[in-house]
């Protein structure tokens, strides 16, 4: 609808994209539909090609520098590079746990950096890999949080029993001293490198999410803008008061109902039938907004507006009669639904009313009161093409307004009144009736 496509917001700075092929790898075997599960499950697929690529890299130098005499740690890479990169597909396995690859992980990466820590020996400078541990928490998450404990402080001994235990050159070549400070030069700038690329990633992730939260602000107090009377909206904004009601003593109520609609309707599909009513009744919003009215809803081919809300009553009357006259000027122009030129019938009726703001999951503002049953039953019993109104309200505006007599009318479950057909608008109010219609083509233009 022509409304709801204001509550997009444009982004004012361009974001940049992640490549498509690095999102893909981020997120291979993750199904997960809870967005806190699948944010935990892509950080271990992190981790576990930052693991991968480090065990790989170093298979490398070691079996260019020493092919057989570190063959025991050529396989572990190995291993290590092979496990590492599988540990995407445990995610599937949702009844084992949500957490199933963050352990798997967290298991081999403690277990097995040990074990290359006390062959190569404290020299090698390895053991700077622990300080990684602290990335865990963002594999298993907050809410995960006893879990991250348990496998933080296995690294944390893992690092205080190697610094005890272990012996300065290992068990593995412990003559070759270069190849030693190799593996230390190495082990500093890959813990730098990893480090850089994790907290870029987290950032990135807290931006993007902080975007994303932005933006579904930004449209949910769109919405809450569209679906509200603007004094209404900001007040439920401003979350001050636990629920909003108000009496209005003096608030004058249309009610405009499509004549013939029902026939029209079963003579066309859907897609033109909703696309007319979205057109028309967009329009009477536009003169609504122009008058100073509030829409109330729509329901079915039925139109709701009240003026006065704001306190105002002879404003909100005046108001609600040149709505009423606006909409029949647009209807008398409106396209006709298939083959059937339609004609509003619209009732007005001023009295109390009780307004204010009902449900949870869908909210709407809405009136009650007798005052509202006299207006609807007033279209009711009305005629198609014309705006009857009640004595009450036509006592209220009737010098700035022409009406016709039409006598008095029973209305059903009430007693008879007078009524009468509001027909035009006199002197200066004729003017701003014309203002009125002439400013809102101009928004539909537009």
């Amino acid at each position: 609808m022509a409304g709801l496509h204001q509550l997009t917001p444009k982004s004012r700075s361009r974001r940049r994209q992640t490549p498509p092929w690095v999102s893909r790898l981020v997120q291979l075997g993750v199904t997960a539909e809870n967005p806190d599960i699948r944010r935990r499950q892509i950080f271990t697929n992190i981790g576990a090609f930052a693991i991968a690529l480090n065990a790989f890299s170093h298979l490398l130098l070691n079996v260019v520098l020493f092919p057989w005499d570190l063959m025991p740690l050529h396989i572990y890479n190995a291993v290590v590079t092979v496990l590492a990169l599988s540990v995407h597909r445990l995610h599937r396995l949702q009844r084992y746990g949500e957490n199933l690859g963050a352990i798997a992980l967290s298991t081999l990466t403690i277990g097995g950096h040990t074990y290359v820590v006390l062959a190569l020996g404290l020299d090698s400078g390895l053991q700077i890999y622990f300080t990684l541990a602290a990335f865990l928490l963002f594999i298993f998450g907050i809410e995960q949080w006893r879990q991250f404990l348990i496998f933080y402080a296995a690294a944390f001994l893992a690092l205080v029993a190697t610094l005890y235990f272990g012996r300065p050159t290992g068990f593995v070549v412990p003559q070759q001293a270069e190849f030693r400070e190799t593996l230390a030069v190495q082990a500093l700038i890959n813990t730098m490198i990893i480090n850089l690329l994790l907290i870029a990633y987290a950032l990135t992730a807290l931006r993007r999410a902080e975007i994303e939260l932005s933006q579904e602000f930004a449209r949910s107090e769109s919405l809450i803008d569209v679906i509200l009377p603007r004094a209404i909206a900001a007040r439920l904004k401003r979350g001050e008061e636990r629920r909003i009601a108000d009496k209005v003593p003096s608030a004058s109520i249309m009610f405009a109902d499509l004549a013939g609609f029902t026939a029209a309707a079963n003579a066309v599909g859907p897609d033109e039938l909703v696309g007319w009513l979205d057109e028309l009744f967009c329009s009477f919003d536009g003169l609504c907004t122009s008058n100073g009215v509030d829409k109330i809803k729509t329901i079915g081919d039925s139109y709701m507006a009240v003026g006065g809300l704001d306190g105002d009553a002879q404003r909100g009357a005046v108001a609600i009669c040149r709505l009423a006259l606006q909409m029949q000027h647009e209807m008398s122009w409106h396209k006709a639904l298939g083959a059937h030129r339609l004609s509003l019938r619209i009732g007005i009726h001023n009295g109390v009313v009780v307004a204010g703001v009902i449900g949870d999951l869908r909210v709407s503002y809405d009136v009650w009161g007798d005052a509202v049953n006299v207006a609807q039953r007033m279209e009711a019993h009305g005629e198609p093409g014309r705006i009857q109104v009640s004595a009450q309200l036509m006592a209220m505006v009737d010098h700035r307004f022409a009406f016709e007599r039409r006598g008095s009318i029973a209305l059903k479950g009430m007693a008879e009144t007078e009524a009468w057909f509001l027909t035009g608008a006199l002197a200066d109010a004729d003017k701003e009736i014309a203002n009125g219609e002439i400013a809102n083509r101009g928004e539909r233009s537009r």
